[in-house]
């Protein structure tokens, strides 16, 4: 699947439209994407909520794995590690990689980093592959 097909199935999840998030680095096994922190992504604390450094995560390493697989993928596990905040019109900037591929099973890690290339959160997660061609 081109990587540009992979973009358009990401950016156009209603979804990942929802939270603004928006691809620019498209390599095979390299994808990178970010989030413009608006007042609607803050928590009661004034931060961005932890579930959208968890969301932006979880589709950047989703989208690596499909430029690899080249199927659909669905998330088995995830855990998220935050070490900084980040506050209204910052920018959230995420990126992944494969750190193992099985038959129907990759794993991968995630990281956040702010606009000074501060990493903010990590996360390693556990995807399985939708075989759909069988």
């Amino acid at each position: 699947m081109p990587l540009e097909n992979i973009t358009n199935i990401f950016e156009n999840s209603p979804y990942n439209k929802h939270l603004g998030i928006k691809f620019e680095k498209l390599e095979e096994d390299s994808i990178g994407c970010y989030i413009k922190i608006t007042t609607s992504l803050l928590n009661v604390n004034k931060a961005v909520h932890g579930g959208v450094f968890f969301s932006i995560l979880d589709s950047v390493m989703g989208a690596t794995i499909r430029t690899v697989v080249n199927q659909p993928i669905v998330t088995v596990n995830m855990s998220i590690n935050y070490f900084a905040p980040l506050m209204n019109g910052e920018k959230m900037m995420a990126t992944a990689r494969i750190l193992q591929q099985g038959n129907s099973i990759v794993t991968a890690e995630g990281l956040v980093n702010d606009s000074k290339g501060s990493v903010v959160a990590k996360s390693i997660g556990t995807f399985k592959i939708m075989r759909m061609n069988r």
